[in-house]
């Protein structure tokens, strides 16, 4: 089988190490297992660790950073940016994330699917909602 490489959107995994039994732990999850391959540019996990530690409580944020920093350094594939889309996205924040997934050739898996939805149809990105790539993992 061929390994399935994913881009997470920084809501995905907020929401996914921070509150239990929804769908983005079960993702984080799967991470863990190496169901998949998370793939991640300087600029994504430089946002990752700024939303986490500016969002949660100092304690939290400490609790939380063991996991976060385990998972960005043991299991995720650094990519280097080498062409970029921009701007594509109505949201800028959001441009990274997509020239992240078009130079790793990966899934963007977001919850808020409408500011990919330009890179989606010109671009041709795939771009999936946590529980459409749920059911595409489990499938």
């Amino acid at each position: 089988m061929p390994t399935i490489r994913v881009v997470l959107d920084t809501n995905v995994l907020f929401e996914g190490l921070t509150k239990q039994g929804r769908t983005c732990s079960l993702i984080i999850d799967a991470w863990h297992a190496n169901l998949f391959s998370v793939y991640v540019s300087n600029a994504l996990a430089y946002e990752y660790e700024d939303v986490l530690s500016r969002k949660l409580s100092k304690y939290r944020w400490q609790e939380i950073k063991i996991i976060f920093e385990n998972l960005l350094e043991n299991q995720s594939e650094f990519i280097k940016i080498r062409l970029s889309w921009r701007p594509t996205s109505p949201d800028p924040g959001d441009d990274h994330i997509i020239d992240c997934a078009m130079n790793a050739h990966a899934i963007v898996v977001t919850s808020n699917v409408r500011d990919f939805k330009t890179a989606k149809e010109v671009l041709g990105l795939q771009v999936m909602n946590p529980v459409e790539f749920m059911k595409y993992l489990t499938n």
